[in-house]
């Protein structure tokens, strides 16, 4: 391995913090998924995956870790208060 799985912990410490300093969540699913990336490889889960020429599925994961974790909390925390909402008919149309 070319990483330690605590580095993979930091970085998601590193960019929680970094979302705490950013409004909005914009890093929240970045942080989910590294985290869980340093857990997944902390507990040996997926070991083909984290082999040290697979940099490439490695990432892959982390991404699809983190794609998943933003959409649930998009789900689960919904849709910001100030955020545009677009209408695609007229109230006047029948």
């Amino acid at each position: 391995m070319t990483e330690p799985w605590w580095a993979w912990l930091a970085a998601g410490l590193a960019v929680a913090i970094l979302e705490v300093f950013v409004p909005g969540y914009l890093f929240v699913g970045f942080a989910l998924g590294a985290i869980l990336s340093g857990l997944l490889l902390w507990l040996e889960i997926w070991p083909a995956l984290w082999m040290a020429e697979a940099f490439v599925n490695r990432v892959l994961v982390f991404a699809l870790l983190s794609l998943v974790a933003w959409l649930l909390l998009r789900k689960i925390l919904g849709v910001r208060k100030g955020q545009i909402k677009y209408w695609d008919r007229d109230i006047n149309e029948n």
